[in-house]
């Protein structure tokens, strides 16, 4: 494990976030909401409606702007979202996971604490030198994020799709040269 389990899973949760704006959209009701609440395992405050529904979307193009940010833009950007969402770390326990941070309260609205968690999260990327982890796809037809939390650092492609669409293209222009 490269991080911790709580910031791997709040990276995670913000890579797919941020990619769900990229076309097709994989993010658009309340219910495709509530399924990516229920995947990632968020707890707390989750109102299953429209409004959640907008402001978690409004989410997308700022975490993808850190996500893909160089190291000292990304230390700009996780401190403003840290101070305006007066985030104060505490170890907390519930659930399945061991003592792990919380910036806000459970009872705070859902789209802040995915932009504080994955504020939180960024800090350990950043403190361990470690934004290579985060990139754009190698598919030269895609922009998704990937997350590369492999061990040998070897994962280039945001998705089964784009690799394997890659994999296809590389095989027929090894044939045709043959």
């Amino acid at each position: 494990m490269v991080f911790a389990h709580d910031v791997e899973i709040a990276l995670q949760a913000a890579v797919v976030l941020a990619n769900s704006a990229l076309e097709p959209e994989t993010i658009r009701t309340v219910d495709e909401l509530s399924a990516f609440f229920a995947d990632f395992a968020y707890t707390g405050r989750h109102d299953g409606d429209a409004a959640e529904r907008d402001a978690v979307l409004a989410l997308r193009e700022e975490l993808r702007a850190l996500l893909v940010a160089e190291r000292d833009e990304a230390v700009v950007q996780v401190n403003r979202m840290l101070a305006e969402e007066q985030a104060v770390p505490r170890l907390v326990r519930h659930d399945e996971f061991d003592w792990h941070l919380h910036a806000v309260a459970q009872d705070a609205p859902w789209a802040t604490r995915i932009r504080v968690e994955t504020a939180m999260s960024m800090v350990d990327v950043i403190r361990a030198d470690e934004l290579s982890r985060l990139g754009v796809c190698a598919d030269d037809d895609c922009e998704g994020i990937v997350l590369d939390l492999s061990r040998n650092r070897s994962r280039r492609f945001c998705s089964t799709a784009c690799g394997n669409r890659n994999a296809v293209a590389a095989y027929r222009a090894r044939r045709a040269t043959g």
